[in-house]
């Protein structure tokens, strides 16, 4: 008998979507479930993280997930994709060579962040890299659902990926935004980020999912439109980016 994704430990956002905060770093994963195919947000900080998604998913929806969008470079959000082999892989343009360059500073970063060093380096050396490569806007059919694929970045990151799912029913679009939009905290912004360009960036997911959409952060609760206009505006205060 199926779990419903609440049972599952998966916050339901809308019919057929829902996302997970996962335990550790508070990363968000979101699944999209159209009725031939089924999408994951995202794939959590190890091969063991991806296997445990991939079983609660299968024990939700019935089948196994058959597509993966990736919105950004982090250790937390990309090294579970190894238990997802066999699926069509998304991502920004140059995801894909990004993380084959630099699969060991991947590994590295992940045992700094508590990640156990074994766990980093299977998830690092099995990495399944992107296969399809997202420059602006690409919409992937899941059957009965199209959903949008929007290279919105650099911001966060050089390869900051969106996942728009169109409202249906009279409930509102639901946009996945990576990191480059966070609720639990102020956003991180590391290296790789750029933080110049993040809060144009932010203007891009704004005009992509609209006043009313729900906006699903990378870390923290699901926000609205004002909040990622606030977040937008804080940005462009902290990093002295005029209009």
């Amino acid at each position: 008998m199926r779990s419903t994704w609440e049972e599952a430990g998966w916050e339901r956002l809308g019919d057929g979507v829902a996302r997970r905060r996962m335990p550790g770093w508070d990363e968000t994963i979101g699944v999209i479930v159209g009725s031939d195919r089924v999408m994951i947000v995202d794939t959590g900080a190890s091969i063991r993280d991806g296997a445990d998604l991939r079983r609660a998913i299968r024990g939700v929806v019935g089948r196994g997930v058959t597509h993966v969008a990736l919105t950004h470079p982090h250790f937390d959000h990309v090294l579970g994709t190894a238990a997802f082999a066999g699926v069509e892989v998304f991502g920004a343009a140059g995801l894909a060579d990004l993380l084959r360059r630099d699969r060991e500073e991947l590994r590295r970063d992940a045992v700094r962040q508590g990640v156990a060093p074994d766990a980093a380096a299977e998830a690092a050396d099995l990495l399944v890299l992107p296969h399809h490569h997202v420059h602006g806007e690409l919409t992937v059919d899941l059957g009965d659902r199209p959903v949008l694929l929007a290279n919105v970045g650099p911001g966060h990151t050089a390869h900051d990926l969106a996942v728009l799912v169109p409202g249906r029913g009279g409930s509102p679009e639901i946009v996945f935004c990576g990191d480059l939009v966070e609720e639990s905290g102020e956003p991180n912004a590391g290296l790789d980020s750029l933080p110049q360009q993040w809060p144009a960036a932010l203007d891009r997911l704004l005009a992509l999912g609209g006043e009313d959409a729900r906006y699903v952060p990378g870390h923290g609760a699901v926000v609205d439109a004002a909040f990622v206009r606030a977040q937008r505006d804080a940005l462009a205060v902290r990093f002295g980016v005029t209009s």
